[in-house]
This record gives C-alpha cells, sequence and structure tokens, in this order.
C-alpha cells in the first residue's frame, strides 16, 4: 500500500474540508489517502488511537471490522464511507481490482490533555531525587508523600482553568498551517488597495483576538500580530464579514487608516483581494 500522509496539505479540496472540520470541531483533523494493489492487504488487524472516517473513491475493498458483538465483514464500493470510532479493530483488503481510499482522523483533545496542562507545570518543582536508603523507611518516605500531595492537591484546586483553557486554544489557533494559496498576488497587490477596492476573508484563515496590555494580540495561525488595542472594533468588523472595502470600515477607521489596515491583513493572509 502506498500511503499519502497529510494529504490536505497538497490538495485544495482536501484542504478545504479538513480546515472547515477543525473550525467546527476544535479539534486538529488530518487526512491520509491508501493506494492498495489487486488482491492486497496493507496492514493487518489493528486499531487508531483516533477517530477515522473512510471514504471509498476508487475500486472495492473488503473491510473486517470488530465491535463488542465479535467480527463483521463490509464491502466499500467507490461513493460510501464507514467511521470507525477509536479503538475499533480493522483490517482490510483490495478484491480484483486495485483501490483508493481516504481517510480523515478526528484527533480529538482529552480530558487528559487539559488535565496534563494545570498538572505538568507544577511537577517541575518536584524534580529533587529521593531520599538515599528510601524503603529504610517506608512510613517516614509516605509522610512525605503525603505533604508533597496536599501541596499538589491544593494548587491544583486553585488553579486559573480559565488561563489554561487559553493556553490550549491559543495552541490549536497557531498550530495550523495557514491556506496562503495566491498569496504572492497578494502581496504584490497590496500597496495598490484603495477605498474601493473589494477584499474578502481568505478561506480556512483563522484569526484569535486576544487583549494584550494595550495593544491586542492577532493570531493568524502560525504567527501572531501586535496592534493597537483602540482598533479593535474595526478588526472584528473585518472578522463579521466575509468581503468588504475599507471604505467600509468609515465608523471605525478614516479612509487613510483603513486602507493602512486592511493591507496589512492582506499581507499578513487574513484577507485577498476579490479578483
Amino acid at each position: 500500500t502506498i500511503v499519502f500522509q497529510g494529504l490536505q496539505r497538497y490538495w485544495q479540496p482536501l484542504r478545504a474540508l479538513i480546515r472547515g472540520l477543525e473550525e467546527q470541531l476544535g479539534h486538529p483533523c488530518q487526512a491520509n489517502a491508501y493506494l492498495t494493489p489487486p488482491g492486497s492487504q496493507g496492514f493487518a488487524l489493528h486499531s487508531d488511537t483516533h477517530d477515522v472516517f473512510v471514504f471509498q473513491t476508487f475500486g472495492v475493498k473488503e473491510w473486517e471490522v470488530h465491535d463488542e458483538a465479535g467480527a463483521h465483514r463490509v464491502m466499500m464500493l467507490p461513493g460510501t464511507s464507514m467511521y470507525l470510532p477509536t479503538g475499533t479493530p480493522h483490517a482490510a483488503r483490495t478484491q480484483d481490482t486495485a483501490s483508493l481510499h481516504v481517510t480523515v482522523g478526528i484527533n480529538r483533545y482529552l480530558w487528559r490533555d487539559l488535565l496534563k496542562r494545570v498538572v505538568d507545570p507544577l511537577l517541575e518543582s518536584a524534580d529533587d531525587p529521593l531520599p538515599a536508603a528510601l524503603f529504610a523507611d517506608p512510613d517516614a518516605l509516605a509522610a512525605a508523600l503525603r505533604e508533597r500531595l496536599g501541596g499538589l492537591a491544593e494548587s491544583v484546586r486553585t488553579a486559573d482553568a480559565d488561563a489554561v483553557v487559553q493556553r490550549l486554544e491559543r495552541a490549536f489557533a497557531t498550530g495550523r498551517q495557514p491556506l496562503l494559496g495566491g498569496g504572492l498576488l497578494d502581496v504584490l497587490d497590496a500597496p495598490g488597495i484603495a477605498a474601493a477596492t473589494r477584499l474578502r476573508r481568505r478561506p480556512g484563515s483563522t484569526c484569535l483576538l486576544r487583549p494584550d496590555g494595550d495593544r491586542l494580540a492577532l493570531l493568524l495561525g502560525d504567527r501572531r500580530v501586535s496592534v493597537p488595542a483602540r482598533i479593535g472594533p474595526a478588526i472584528e468588523a473585518v472578522l463579521a464579514r466575509d468581503e468588504l472595502t475599507p471604505a467600509e470600515l468609515h465608523d471605525h477607521l478614516d479612509g487613510a487608516s483603513a486602507i493602512v489596515l486592511t493591507r496589512r491583513l492582506v499581507r499578513e493572509g487574513l484577507l485577498e483581494v476579490a479578483r
């Protein structure tokens, strides 16, 4: 079997699908494709650590899928799809022709991931070694452990849950690869953007606004842009529209400032010139 990993990085339709799923679900997603010759089996019976959607696109493949009731045989024809929850044992074999199927994996965040973001930093202060001859007095060791557990429990109880969630959100937002097809043309056209130039939100672009003192941080996928907090309403107006011209920001900025802002957002990949 030939495996095409991360196919969304190379093919626009899958790129749009994966980015749309990530925006709706809030979980990282990935698409792979599997090309298998006739009468062959790529992988033995196994299970995945993430949810999987299977889309058969060419040829026929017979799947062996296991659940609590036992094994089931599923024949996948072109145009059919199947959902395999995390941990579902499965294997697949082609028939008389080659087979191509696409999988969409949902790499779900777990409560464990969120809790680890609380506990792991607290454990960094517990790197001092245990005492020599530690088993000579196990009662003393257990007492010392109870004392540390009490301190850890108090720290967990008073942890800033809002800050932990915001860090996870920031990691998700800044970990998305920007979709910059045609971006070079936009950068070259940016100096010519005028009040009446029609602009639109670049498909699949991400933007989170976060206060940063007297400034505002724009989290744009792989980058962080800092702007004055006073232009926040103008940026919110940009995010609220699919298309706009700089002149339509007149409620928030003067004409020259609106042009400067939109040119910057085009260069950063949030907006593109509507052609």
